[in-house]
Parts: C-alpha cells; sequence; structure tokens
C-alpha cells in the first residue's frame, strides 16, 4: 500500500499472518508493486599508448579499451602529470580540455563491448625542462557502466626526458 505524506509518496509495510518478513519484498515485486533496480552494465576499461618528453614537451598517444561484457555509450578519460603544465595556453585535441595545473581531461567516446574507443594525440609543455614526469592515465567517466577490475584502467608510466618512446 502506498500512502501520500505530506507530498511525498511512502510505502508502508503490512504484516500479513504467517508470511515470513523476507517474503513480502518477493511477492510485492511479483504483484509489479516494487521495482527491481537493473545492476550497472559492467565494463572493463584499459589504456593503451606511449609517451615522449623531450626538451620540456611530452607527446602522449592513446587509446581506450572495453573488455566487456557490456558497451559503454562514453568515456572520459584524465592524463595527470606529476610536473606541472606551462602556463601559457595550449592547443589541445578536440574533445580534450585542461582541467587543473596538472591535468588534462578528454572524451575517448563510445566503446563497445570488446572494442576499441577513438584514438587521439596530445601534446603538452611542461613548466621548465624536467628531467622525466611520470603521467597518470585513469578512467574518469564511463556513463555509468562498472569496472569491477579497475586496476588495470589506472596506468603510471615514468618517461625520461630522452626522446625515446615509452608504451604502456
Amino acid at each position: 500500500m502506498v500512502v501520500a505524506v505530506g507530498g511525498r509518496r511512502r510505502a508502508r509495510v503490512l504484516a500479513l499472518r504467517g508470511v515470513p518478513a523476507a517474503v513480502l519484498p518477493v511477492a510485492a515485486l511479483a504483484a509489479g508493486r516494487v521495482r527491481a533496480q537493473e545492476p550497472a552494465p559492467g565494463a572493463g576499461l584499459t589504456h593503451h599508448g606511449y609517451a615522449v618528453l623531450d626538451g620540456g614537451r611530452v607527446d602522449v598517444r592513446l587509446t581506450a579499451r572495453n573488455h566487456g561484457p557490456s558497451a559503454v555509450p562514453d568515456a572520459a578519460v584524465r592524463l595527470r602529470w606529476s610536473v606541472p603544465l606551462a602556463r601559457r595556453a595550449q592547443p589541445l585535441p578536440a574533445g580534450c580540455a585542461r582541467t587543473g595545473g596538472r591535468d588534462v581531461m578528454c572524451r575517448a567516446g563510445a566503446l563497445d563491448a570488446d572494442g576499441w574507443g577513438r584514438d587521439f594525440a596530445l601534446g603538452v609543455w611542461l613548466r621548465g625542462r624536467p628531467a622525466e614526469v611520470t603521467p597518470a592515465v585513469d578512467t574518469v567517466w564511463a556513463a555509468g557502466a562498472v569496472d569491477r577490475g579497475r586496476g588495470n584502467d589506472r596506468q603510471r608510466l615514468l618517461v625520461p626526458a630522452t626522446g625515446d618512446t615509452y608504451s604502456f
């Protein structure tokens, strides 16, 4: 039974003689009075790419992958640098925005189950000419999909200023 109290709807639980309390929610579901909450779709997001640091500029190429089991309608990834970004304005690819002194977020796009997201490349200038940088790559949004194994969608990579390519 649902009763309106002060403009709000509240459910009143009825005690039925001889019916265990644990059965009442099941009976209400069967009667269509209570909606079961559907579990969030599952996803297994990872990030693959490489980074190069040379002369104070770090270039990154990145692709997100969804190992499933469900598709992800949209996802976003954050790149956080161990060294602050240069203060000047820096051109970023479409779908990317600077979100802090060390952070850039990029839209990875829709990811089919067992599919790849859009491939993007970005280059940013760091403050000073650091001898090394550690970019951290992390999924920050997956449109409600739940990644039950988050360890593989967070990457950290040490990139010395050698001009060499380092993969993750």
